[in-house]
């Protein structure tokens, strides 16, 4: 009996034990910290970059891995930012264009809602910029004060974010703020502009040029002293054994041909990961490593909800690169470039490790196009002052020039500044067939948005709640394929018979890129094919799309033909919607000469300026960029 006893206690002691071991056992939750920081390209000394000085951000990283291949979708803020939150595309959600403001659909919402059903204590300081209205769900803070600390119960697990604003390009603009952020820097911490021997070639080596450079670097060790105090307070909370430090930038520099670009200065970006030891994260290589894995940013969310153990929504397009249920590495990363603010230019990119191929749905347009905030920087003023002056030459001079190649296609391995197109290199041919094909198939698998034009896409967006919905109607699910074929054959300079017939579609984003076409074509064209076209610009005059209105009469223009187009043009300009407006400003701008008998027409848009603004403060600028080459007037352009 006494045994039966002893064996009874020793059961329940093993069981008690066992109790306890599975109760240690238990997977903790990870606590998740994103540091962002804005505008900054891999400058970082865990880079191998010879003149940053980043100690804290290196520590991060021989504590963490350090990818060497990570993109955004855009060389810009806020479309970044709508693909980060959601996991989708912002050419598939409809925040391609810069400032612009979509709806979301009940079926979408930002990962952070997410999380917080899981669980989680989610804090955002402060930055949002998602260009749709941000559902009351996504945060339980986002502010400037919020903060893991705050979180009610400290055994919460939660998910942070902190973002870096003094990096962003206006540090590097304004003197004011380029010496406020760095302020604080001790006289080890300042750089030499004249030894700095990372600057580019696509700039012109001038002291004012290489002053810019410099700011760069030290607002990023500005930035770098925010990141160490963040993470001493995770130290001093005593987290920093269970939470995972992830630190980003939401897109490259912020300087001319590098924010609002495709090429890696505007979209490759620092991320560094860094884990607790106890936590074993599948994906992840041992700490001190480098990973050369393809990671867009589109993929934040996803990975993030599977290291959360957060089951992924089906609409999400992001891949999650580490965690349990990880996807096979990326072949292609790409990105989209659209209106920035006032200007529009229709451009994608594919990346592969590789090479990088750019598609440009505008050739017709220069590679500088005036546009108000980055005309403020002083490089771009360089640039633009010694390009007027002749004294602009080299590679520096190239994108001065009045047009772009439809395509290109460089080495990033032996031409990093990505400065030598091989678009046209017969023994390149095999790789630009390759990436132009995945391009094609990317525009359709994801329902690209861009090729529609912004006046109809919001029109339509009415129609259909979201402007997510409006390729997935049942009448509308192969219209991405459509509109793109036509808008392919639009950036070209032939095939003007297709063009032709394309005019009398039903869908007005294809009689539009028609339109388009036909005008880039206009000077190849037989007289013949000149005569067909004016009749068809004729009847796309009386179109029931303004938008289209426009285009024909652009395509007028340039046939040599603009007097039925300008009177067009004026009624577009006086009584169209906000973006209807603006597409006609533009081709006003881009006719030049041809636009002189609409001076008084353009003058009487300005006023009252309190209307016009209302109805579209992008118009005034591009209305007074217009005066300013015709009156060659100095005007204050808002």
């Amino acid at each position: 009996m006494k045994r039966s006893c002893h064996f009874i206690a020793l059961v329940a002691a093993v069981m008690i034990l066992a109790s306890h071991s599975t109760l240690k056992a238990a997977p903790q939750k990870l606590n998740i910290l994103w540091l962002s920081a804005e505008d900054i390209s891999p400058h970082l000394g865990c880079y191998g970059d010879p003149h940053a000085i980043t100690p804290n951000l290196d520590q991060l990283a021989s504590r963490g891995v350090r990818y060497t291949h990570a993109f955004t979708t855009a060389g810009v803020c806020a479309p970044c930012r709508s693909g980060i939150i959601t996991g989708i595309y912002q050419t598939t959600l409809g925040t391609h264009h810069m400032r612009c403001q979509a709806s979301l659909p009940d079926s979408i919402v930002p990962f952070p809602a997410l999380l917080r059903k899981a669980g989680y204590f989610c804090t955002n300081n402060s930055k949002t910029d998602y260009q749709f209205k941000t559902p009351s769900e996504t945060w339980d803070e986002s502010n400037s004060k919020a903060h893991w600390r705050n979180r009610p119960d400290k055994e919460q697990p939660f998910f942070s974010v902190f973002n870096f604003v003094g990096c962003h390009e206006s540090g590097i603009a304004s003197n004011t703020k380029y010496q406020s952020v760095t302020s604080k820097l001790n006289p080890a911490h300042r750089q030499i502009a004249g030894e700095l021997s990372t600057f580019p070639p696509y700039y012109p080596d001038t002291p004012i040029a290489r002053e810019d450079w410099k700011r760069n670097y030290e607002l990023i060790t500005a930035m770098d002293l925010w990141v160490g105090k963040l993470l001493s307070q995770l130290e001093e909370d005593g987290l920093r054994d269970s939470t995972l430090v992830v630190f980003w930038s939401d897109h490259g520099i912020g300087l001319p041909r590098a924010k609002r670009w495709l090429y890696d200065s505007g979209t490759r970006i620092p991320l560094i990961v860094s884990a607790p030891e106890g936590f074993k994260i599948q994906g992840l290589l041992p700490k001190g490593s480098t990973n050369d894995r393809l990671v867009s940013s589109i993929d934040f969310s996803a990975t993030v909800l599977n290291l959360a153990g957060v089951e992924r929504p089906e609409a999400m397009q992001g891949r999650a690169f580490l965690g349990p249920q990880s996807s096979k590495p990326r072949k292609y990363v790409f990105g989209a470039r659209d209106r920035m603010d006032e200007r529009y230019d229709i451009i994608r990119m594919v990346r592969d490790e590789k090479f990088k191929y750019l598609r440009n749905y505008e050739p017709l347009k220069g590679y500088y196009q005036y546009m108000n905030t980055p005309e403020k920087g002083a490089t771009m003023a360089e640039m633009r002052g010694l390009f007027q002056k002749g004294e602009l030459g080299g590679i520096p001079a190239q994108y001065f020039a009045d047009g772009k190649p439809v395509e290109e296609l460089y080495d990033t391995e032996t031409d990093p500044h990505e400065v030598h197109n091989l678009a046209v290199d017969p023994s390149y041919q095999e790789v630009l067939q390759r990436m132009r094909r995945a391009h094609q198939e990317w525009v359709v698998r994801t329902k690209d948005l861009g090729l529609i034009p912004e006046p109809i896409l919001e029109a339509e967006e009415r129609i259909s709640g979201s402007r997510y919905s409006v390729l997935r109607t049942p009448e509308n699910l192969n219209r991405a394929g459509k509109v793109a074929q036509v808008a392919d054959l639009a950036s070209g300079k032939s095939l003007a018979g297709r063009l032709f017939e394309a005019t009398g579609d039903t869908d007005a984003a294809v009689r539009y890129w028609a339109f388009t076409g036909i005008g880039n074509a206009a000077d190849t064209m037989t007289d013949a094919e000149k005569s067909e076209a004016h009749d068809l610009g004729l009847i796309g005059l009386k179109d029931e799309s303004r938008t289209v209105q426009v285009a024909a009469g652009r395509a007028l223009c340039l046939l040599g033909k603009p007097e039925s187009a300008l009177q067009s043009l004026a009624g577009v300009l006086r009584d169209g919607e906000q973006w209807e407006r603006l597409h006609a400003a533009i081709v006003l701008d881009e006719i030049d000469e041809m636009a002189r008998p609409l001076i008084a027409e353009m003058h009487r848009a300005l006023t009252p300026r309190a209307e016009l603004y209302a109805r579209g403060k992008y118009t005034v600028r591009v209305i007074n960029r217009a005066l300013n080459q015709l009156e060659n007037t100095t005007r204050t352009v808002p």
